[in-house]
């Protein structure tokens, strides 16, 4: 290293008259007054020509190669996106790769503030004017911490994507097919409010992606649904071969919400591989009967702490709602006169752009309507979120959301569908989405028709095609 930055012979005249960038009249101080501003310049935009014209060659050969191995990265990076956005996101969010992603960062942005400073010391200051010594050195100090700020947030966002992908995403390799071409998603709303005493699934509701098309469909299932049956696989099954207390349960109610509570009370061993899926028996038992229900293969569960909403939403600026009815925030009903008391405020209706603490009482909010309300509002919320995030807003506040995101979430969707899932929800959001609730007057949850249920999930994944003699009204399956 002692000779890398070596003295160079003197010059010949006519080398010094063909390079003046590299052989400067220091006595001229207007031409020393241009080559600084071109070196600078030179320096700013290609990191290591400054060196190349003026300086250490091999110091320049280094930074030059630096920075076309830099925009060479990029290219490739956005080929790899226009080509496959589902593949670069699976690519760009493993873990692997943002950690070589933010070396690769840090390696270049100290090389590039090396270069500066280089470059600073090839227009040699003491020859320059007092006014352009004054600019030179100025913007040195805006250039270096501009990169600085600039290093430190890309590797900072690099960072904070990676360590929530790794909390929130399971770390499992086994990738789930689409199911007849739809990938099916359990929703669990757990409702951890002050006033409630641990974790339950208060909503319940499976979404079905098109695989090609990232057209949602939601299908809610009321808490109190009835004699779920279970596929003939699940070792529920055993127990309720003519579904979920048919001849009575281990809790009380016998309904859809008790069935999470009683397997993990009562029958976690029906489950012994459910934590190491990330799951738990309770949800795999949830899972399990929302696919006997349905008649539906369902992939992944998603398990949303409803309280981790509040965060979510007040990152994302607050989420628009038209609100149908007035409805209270907090109180209670009065035991003699049933009128609401001990009321925080009322939603009025009306348009509404809610902070999360209101929104997640807009969807929770049970005393002045009754529970099938509850969860078309429950719904509204989820599509509201889904059309308005935005991918500047969330880079924008990406650590809020991170934070937000892993304690609201759990789930088993593995790294590897990441990318998928993304694409998806990005073509979905220029989808029309539905919602069918299997609900009085579709569904008596007391004495379900588990047939006819099947019979309605068909319907909306699989639409009658027209009947091929022309006839409008004649329709097959």
């Amino acid at each position: 290293m002692s000779g890398f930055f070596r003295r160079e012979e003197p010059p010949s005249l006519a080398e010094a008259r063909a390079l003046p960038l590299r052989y400067p009249d220091v006595k001229d101080t207007r031409a020393m007054n241009r080559r600084a501003a071109w070196l600078i310049i030179l320096g700013v935009l290609i990191p290591g020509s400054a060196q190349a014209l003026a300086g250490n060659r091999i110091l320049g050969r280094i930074g030059l190669g630096a920075t076309l191995l830099g925009w060479l990265i990029v290219l490739i990076n956005v080929i790899f996106l226009i080509a496959s956005p589902s593949g670069y996101a699976t690519f760009a969010t493993n873990s692997v790769v943002l950690v070589i992603f933010q070396t690769l960062i840090v390696l270049y942005v100290v090389l590039w503030i090396l270069l500066i400073l280089d470059a600073v010391r090839l227009t040699r200051l003491v020859s320059l004017s007092h006014g352009v010594k004054a600019a030179v050195a100025g913007s040195m100090a805006v250039l270096i911490v501009f990169l600085g700020a600039g290093g430190a947030f890309a590797f900072s966002t690099l960072g904070t994507t990676r360590s929530t992908l790794d909390a929130v995403l399971s770390d499992s390799s086994e990738i789930e097919p689409p199911a007849d071409g739809y990938y099916n998603f359990l929703l669990l709303g757990a409702d951890s409010g002050p006033d409630r005493d641990g974790l339950r699934p208060d909503s319940i509701s499976v979404a079905s992606v098109n695989a090609e098309t990232g057209k949602i469909t939601f299908f809610g299932l009321p808490r109190d649904l009835s004699y779920v049956p279970f596929p003939a696989d699940s070792p529920m099954h055993a127990l309720y071969p003519d579904g979920y207390g048919a001849s009575g349960c281990d809790v009380d109610p016998c309904q859809l919400n008790s069935i999470y509570t009683e397997v993990e009370l009562f029958h976690p061993e029906l489950y012994p591989d459910a934590a190491a899926r990330g799951s738990s028996p309770g949800i795999e038992a949830m899972r399990d009967a929302a696919e006997g229900a349905l008649d539906l293969t369902i992939q992944y569960f998603v398990l949303i702490d409803m309280q981790g909403f509040i965060d979510l939403i007040d990152a994302l600026g607050g989420v628009t709602i038209n609100v149908r009815e007035r409805l209270p925030v907090q109180g209670v009903p009065d035991e003699e006169t049933g009128e609401m008391i001990l009321v925080e405020y009322w939603i009025e209706p009306g348009i509404q752009v809610m902070d999360g603490y209101t929104a997640v009482w807009y969807a929770r909010s049970r005393y002045t309507t009754s529970d099938y309300d509850r969860m078309e509002r429950q719904r509204e919320v989820q599509e509201a979120l889904l059309r308005q995030f935005e991918p500047l807003t969330i880079l924008s506040k990406l650590d809020e959301f991170a934070e937000a995101g892993i304690k609201m979430v759990t789930t088993d969707i593995p790294q590897g569908m990441f990318g998928t899932f993304v694409e998806l929800a990005l073509k979905a959001r220029d989808e029309p989405m539905t919602s069918v609730e299997m609900t009085p007057p579709n569904v008596d949850p007391e004495y379900p028709d588990y047939g006819y249920i099947a019979h309605l999930v068909r319907e909306q994944l699989v639409p009658p095609t027209p009947d091929p003699t022309g006839d409008p009204d004649a329709e097959s399956e």
